[in-house]
């Protein structure tokens, strides 16, 4: 099918990519800008598909002439080029709102400050365990336009940023989750924490009475939220508190919980058969388990799928024990809620390596928990000024350093039998590495080298 309308996307990474690939299969005029340089693989792609490009500039000139915008998630909105667009009345879009024009699968949509990408991984194998014909896609790196270029499935299980749901003016999930909301990204949002909470609830904007809308009843924000606004979807909360084993449940034991399904039933898992473990992930499996069953995944499918799930890397992923200390790699934890849960989590002394583009954390409310958890910090980043203030009462010696090799080093140098040491720097990653997995990755590296020196010098 024919069509002279011309797409501009801005930004030529997963998402843009995507993006464009799909407007050309439909027909579309797209052209990708972007104003730094665009990686080789993504440049190949658009080359071999004809789709022209510029780089290290946006030709205003040129991209004015435009019909549609979709804006990558990761531009930011106050960028000139976005102004010239909304003051000529130019449609500014998301991926995910192009995206869903071209399926009728049903879409599961996930957001949430934290644990969005755990709950997505988990749902997505419980039901593609069970047989079901579903992609996994979204802000988890895995284009969602591009996924609908065949439309072969029958579901999709997206991570959905809030930057995204910032551009939907259609978008509507079948079935949407939301985990928590805890303050992050502050700086896209004026360090306005409304208007961050704003943009996690507009994933509801569409949905209708058939929809269903789960959520975590134990995020203070969200209930405030919901006290406060009607909204449409059939709600269904989860929560720790209403679980009567939970106190076993933390023993290992069971967790059980009503489903509003119909007829109504109570499921009870044996949680030491679940691979995930801490009390936030418990929420994660809830929503995930939640999903299975409005999907008819049998029982004893979603206890198999449970148990051999495994998580992804960068979360809270032991890496090694030298000694009797533990490297643990938590490099995912970009915002302080995330860190908060990771320390949470041990009950060993920590020596935490903490740090990097600070997204307007406020460190006092973690005050009590470093007091009482941690034993050294270790600043990596390029600026810790924010962080040695907020710490410096708490402890008189505060390393800091820009080498992943020498956070490593120290912090073994300075860690007891018993002791963990924990990557969880609770900020972006974009000062010193390419990404939190590029950050993740060099501190596996550090840790492998550590081992093979200790070894060496035990052999020697």
């Amino acid at each position: 099918m024919e069509n002279d309308k011309r797409i501009v996307i801005l930004g030529a990474g997963e998402t843009g990519v995507g993006a464009a690939l799909l407007a050309k299969a439909k027909g579309f005029v797209p052209f990708v800008s972007d104003a730094g340089k665009i990686k080789p693989r993504y440049k190949k792609i658009l080359f071999e598909n004809a789709i022209s490009l510029e780089e290290g500039q946006h030709n205003e000139d040129f991209l004015l002439t435009a019909d549609e915008v979709i804006k990558s998630p990761g531009i930011p909105d106050n960028i000139p080029i976005l102004k010239k667009f909304r003051e000529k009345n130019i449609p500014i879009i998301s991926d995910i709102e192009f995206a869903c024009r071209y399926t009728r699968a049903r879409i599961i949509a996930i957001t949430g400050t934290n644990g969005k990408t755990t709950t997505c991984l988990l749902t997505y194998f419980i039901l593609k365990q069970s047989g079901l014909n579903v992609c996994l896609a979204g802000n988890i790196g895995i284009s969602f336009a591009e996924k609908v270029i065949d439309d072969k499935y029958d579901y999709y299980v997206l991570e959905i940023s809030s930057f995204q749901l910032d551009y939907i003016r259609d978008f509507r999930p079948d079935i949407a989750i939301l985990l928590n909301i805890t303050p992050d990204h502050l700086d896209r949002y004026d360090y306005d924490f409304q208007k961050y909470v704003k943009s996690k609830f507009r994933i509801l904007k569409n949905m209708t009475a058939e929809d269903i809308f789960i959520y975590f009843e134990g995020d203070l924000v969200i209930r405030k939220y919901l006290d406060e606004h009607e909204v449409t979807p059939y709600k269904l909360g989860i929560s720790l508190n209403k679980i009567p084993e939970i106190s076993g449940f933390m023993n290992g034991k069971f967790l059980k919980f009503n489903l509003p399904i119909k007829p109504s039933r109570e499921i009870k898992i044996s949680m030491a058969q679940v691979s995930l473990k801490g009390p936030h992930n418990m929420v994660n499996a809830m929503a995930a388990i939640m999903v299975a069953k409005m999907l008819k995944v049998s029982d004893k499918k979603l206890k198999e799928a449970l148990h051999s799930f495994e998580n992804v890397p960068h979360r809270l992923e032991k890496i090694a024990e030298v000694k009797k200390i533990l490297f643990v790699n938590d490099s995912k934890a970009t915002n302080l809620d995330a860190a908060i849960k990771a320390i949470s989590s041990f009950t060993r002394p920590i020596i935490w390596i903490v740090g990097g583009v600070d997204k307007g954390n406020n460190y006092e409310q973690i005050q009590d928990l470093v007091k009482g958890k941690v034993k050294k910090i270790i600043c990596l980043g390029k600026n810790n000024k924010r962080i040695m203030d907020a710490f410096k009462n708490l402890f008189t010696d505060i390393r800091e350093t820009r080498a992943m090799k020498k956070a490593v080093r120290e912090a073994f140098e300075i860690a007891d039998s018993g002791d963990v040491v924990l990557l969880s720097p609770a900020c972006a990653s974009f000062d010193l590495f390419k990404n939190y997995a590029d950050r993740g990755e060099k501190f596996r590296k550090e840790v492998d080298k550590l081992v093979a020196r200790l070894e060496k010098k035990t052999e020697s």
